[in-house]
């Protein structure tokens, strides 16, 4: 990633003398990432995460409910969005906040139950919004139920879960025991924890209290396909399947390599994980799910289900959740197996940050691109979730709009975290040293301070009243935003120019046939300014410019773009811009605010 601490370029002199490399970049990375026709419904519409603890409280006990979902179901209707997938609502100590299931086919009480469930989806079939359910499938509470039966050996529950008896210690009297192999846990320490009663470890590859489940085992695959089976029948469209790279270990247990580059063996960075993460049979499971919801919807009729799969790899290997091509023919056509609809792409969270350049944009978001399988695939762009720093926090709240110009402007599926629509950023209050209500993974440390997820997790701020509206008790789960006076729902509504309203303006652009179905042409103009050209035949041409400092830029789109007409309209600006929808533009010699995301329409491409 390019730092910028030399002074931008925007002279004539460095335009011209790098025009001929723009221009052939410009040509080169023409990509039509979009589907030909108009797509299926999860094809064409936004998807929204709400984090159940922090979008509305019903009952004042300070947690957000699915009563309070409910209540709050206009507010995505009202911003345009097509889809919600929720954070998970199942029963659970909580000790990872719902990743941690002791019942999947039960609701968690503080959170309501089944009938609120189901009052939920009702209410979102009349606004026309799908709800899609976390689903988390690598690992159980070591409350499930499962899981006891499997402490006690009682059949069939004996091998559902990853047993090994360990190593004997060297150094101890042979009775000793170390754990099986040097793998760690994602959140620091040994992946194994031995069990008193039954005397042999337990696998848990992120904290003791998530036990792996044994996929290997035919009758915990049976397990994970009937829960899907359960919350199909009560009506949801699709699942997003959590941790799905994790849910196989190579056989053997072998040690993995170490790095070389972390000395703590007790780290997650000290070793490679080669034989935990990331293997063949990770991605064999997600087509089996997906022939399963395929089926589903083919036997049951109505939308398509989806899948969602979130996985932390490298671009190769998310690629391969789209689907699998193989060797053999079937009925003299190559037999292939489809997959995830939606490998999250998670590039605009990792690889960028205040500090890229325009290059680094580019690259990034062709990276996505250039890997996407041809065919079958629709690209999507992950802005922010309950895992990661808000889009205000990472790249600064000045670029807000500019971002959001950038997620809603791109081919194929934009997901926006709920409270990045008005703005909302990192709460370092929700920070204490003592853990407090929050994250209870990370513990009561000094690493709490540095990696606690809390922050981008405070209630959502519908207006200026207590609690921001969220809650009408005396206190919320966590501390609401001190900004919540200044900004939240209710004012941004009420404005002439919002977060909001510019987030609501771009999505509804976005239904737009040239947005849908268009090809994309993306160029650094320079270390601050990035352009690119939307473009469909016999239709309305769109070309974006972000510019990511606070000085003005010159900007000669004619130049990059030359089909261009030579005037412009405005179809999109920030909050802040200095123009306004409508307002006419000269294509040759644009002037782009600090910070200011533009959307800027030509005339109709004919067909050629």
């Amino acid at each position: 990633m390019v730092n910028q601490q030399r002074q931008p370029i925007c002279g004539a002199s460095w335009w011209w003398q790098w025009l001929p490399i723009m221009l052939l970049l410009a040509i080169s990375q023409t990509t039509d990432a979009t589907p030909p026709s108009n797509g299926d419904w999860w094809q064409r519409t936004v998807f929204y995460q709400i984090y159940p603890r922090s979008f509305m409280d019903s009952n004042g006990d300070g947690v957000g409910d699915l009563p309070g979902i409910t209540s709050r179901l206009e507010h995505l209707k009202d911003a345009g969005i097509g889809a919600t997938w929720l954070s998970p609502i199942f029963r659970s100590p909580m000790v990872d906040f719902g990743y941690d299931i002791a019942d999947y086919t039960a609701i968690q009480p503080e959170y309501g139950t089944m009938e609120d469930f189901e009052a939920l989806l009702v209410e979102a079939e009349r606004l026309g919004i799908k709800i899609i359910l976390d689903f988390v499938p690598n690992h159980t509470s070591d409350q499930c139920e499962w899981f006891r039966r499997s402490v006690a050996r009682e059949h069939p529950y004996t091998d559902y879960y990853v047993w090994q008896d360990g190593r004997v210690d060297p150094n101890g009297n042979g009775t000793a025991r170390l754990p099986p192999n040097n793998w760690q846990s994602v959140f620091y320490g040994s992946a194994w924890t031995l069990h008193p009663d039954r005397g042999q470890y337990y696998l848990h590859q992120f904290t003791a209290q998530q036990p792996d489940l044994n996929f290997r085992n035919p009758a915990v695959v049976e397990e994970m396909r009937e829960v899907l089976r359960f919350w199909l029948r009560k009506g949801v469209a699709g699942f997003r399947i959590d941790a799905v790279n994790h849910l196989f270990e190579a056989d053997g247990f072998p040690d993995e390599p170490e790095t070389g580059t972390d000395r703590d063996p007790l780290s997650y960075g000290f070793t490679h994980h080669i034989y935990t993460k990331d293997l063949l049979e990770d991605y064999d499971m997600v087509y089996q799910w997906r022939a399963l919801l395929d089926d589903w919807s083919r036997v049951h009729g109505g939308d398509a289900r989806i899948i969602m799969t979130e996985a932390y790899a490298n671009i190769t290997f998310t690629m391969k959740y789209y689907h699998a091509e193989y060797d053999d023919e079937v009925d003299g056509q190559p037999r292939a197996a489809a997959g995830s609809h939606m490998p999250f792409n998670f590039l605009l969270i990792t690889d960028l940050n205040r500090d890229s350049s325009a290059q680094d944009f580019v690259y990034t978001i062709q990276k996505w691109l250039t890997y996407m399988p041809r065919v079958g695939a629709t690209a999507n762009w992950v802005l922010g979730n309950h895992d990661q720093p808000r889009v205000g926090t990472r790249y600064g709240a000045e670029r807000i709009d500019a971002i959001h110009t950038l997620l809603l402007t791109l081919p194929g599926i934009a997901v926006t975290y709920y409270g990045e629509e008005i703005g909302m950023v990192d709460n370092p209050d929700a920070i204490s040293s003592d853990g407090g209500g929050g994250d209870s993974v990370t513990g009561a440390s000094d690493a709490f301070i540095v990696f606690s997820r809390d922050p981008e997790r405070t209630p959502f701020q519908w207006d200026g009243t207590a609690n921001a509206g969220f809650s009408s008790g005396p206190t919320t789960w966590l501390p609401v935003h001190p900004n919540y006076r200044e900004l939240n729902l209710a004012a941004q509504r009420l404005a002439e120019r919002s977060h909001y309203k510019t987030y609501q303006a771009l999505v509804a652009l976005r239904a737009h046939e040239t947005f849908r179905k268009g090809s994309i042409q993306l160029v650094p103009y320079s270390s601050s300014v990035v352009v690119y050209v939307r473009e469909l035949a016999e239709a309305d041409t769109f070309v974006v410019v972000i510019n990511l400092v606070a000085g003005e830029r010159a900007v000669d789109l004619v130049a990059v773009f030359p089909k261009l007409s030579a005037e412009l309209s405005v179809a999109s600006s920030g909050s802040a811009s200095n123009y306004r929808v409508g307002d006419i533009v000269q294509a040759d010699k644009l002037i782009v605010g600090g910070y200011d995301g533009l959307v800027l329409r030509s005339m109709p491409l004919m067909s050629r």
